[in-house]
């Protein structure tokens, strides 16, 4: 039988993670599978770290991993793959949202033969920022990562070995897991499961994070946003070309025009601020480059328990 691997990046969930363990146990018992379990502290404040400890000491095929800091769930994610061992590895969610009894749909479309699969939610129980921010980060990876219009991407998904190891070979400290997994394999399938309304704790996604993980997806996997740049500027250059023509016409035309002082400035404006848009983000590729070329890691970890 194939091993199978389960992830699960773990911040502020010291109330939710015990259920989540006993219903992975109670599933794999009738799945028929090998496992191990694969806990990753994210920086947690609370006593996450302490559950995954006592949970650590009672079963041997869980392993915990503690960060020094947070370092966001996409690195906890790559942590967990390079510490895995199994034939297909499983991530999903500490709070319970993320239905575990529900991971043999997903492994049943691996064995099918489908490199990846991920979990689809017809109704999702997040708050309605997380909803927003889901479907601004589904139109991103499309248009910035070629990500198939039909293809649902979620938190809870599942990978072939070979994914993996060619997902861990990223370095970089900025992770993105969905440009990591679309490099590797377009063999990607969807599965509908339940969405589970949230018992305990807030989700740990903020405004800021939301945008910070945006700009990991499309400044590390993709050229794109330079290439738009490119183009926004030269329509505006060819805009304020056009408009010159015409206020030289126009002045020709009917000496008496006076040169209008507000229509330069709005021009100066507008012009001035495209061109601070651009450096901004050269200025965002650039930074991103020296950071990676400092060896800046991904994540460092400060104790590993049956590792």
């Amino acid at each position: 039988m194939k091993k199978v691997s389960f992830i699960i990046p773990c911040y502020r969930s010291e109330h939710t993670l015990s259920p989540v363990i006993a219903e992975i146990e109670s599933t794999m018992e009738t799945a028929g599978y090998p496992y191990e379990i694969i806990l990753v502290n994210d920086g947690s404040p609370d006593h996450t770290y302490d559950t995954i400890k006592s949970l650590c000491a009672n079963k041997t095929y869980v392993k915990g991993i503690d960060f020094s800091r947070n370092f966001g769930q996409h690195a906890a994610i790559m942590a967990g793959l390079r510490h895995g061992s199994g034939d297909y590895l499983v991530c999903l969610d500490d709070d319970g949202q993320t239905p575990a009894d529900e991971a043999g749909k997903l492994l049943g479309k691996l064995e099918e033969g489908y490199d990846a699969v991920y979990a689809k939610y017809e109704h999702k129980r997040h708050s309605v920022f997380r909803n927003l921010g889901s479907k601004v980060n589904e139109r991103m990876t499309r248009i910035m990562l070629g990500k198939p219009a039909h293809l649902y991407i979620s938190s809870y998904f599942a990978v072939k070995r070979f994914v993996a190891e060619d997902m861990v070979k990223y370095e970089n400290c900025y992770p993105y897991v969905i440009g990591l997994v679309l490099r590797a394999t377009r063999n990607i399938a969807n599965v509908p499961v339940c969405h589970r309304e949230r018992e305990k704790g807030n989700s740990g996604y903020t405004m800021k994070k939301l945008l910070g993980l945006w700009f990991n997806g499309f400044t590390a996997f993709s050229i794109k946003p330079l290439r738009f740049a490119t183009v926004l500027g030269m329509v505006c250059a060819g805009i304020g070309f056009l408009y010159g023509i015409y206020t030289v016409v126009k002045r020709l035309l009917d000496p008496q025009v006076p040169m209008g002082f507000s229509a330069m400035m709005s021009a100066v404006v507008f012009f001035g601020g495209m061109i601070m848009v651009m450096l901004g983000l050269l200025g965002e590729y650039i930074g991103r480059i020296y950071i990676s070329l400092n060896n800046s890691p991904q994540y460092v970890i400060r104790e590993k328990r049956n590792v």
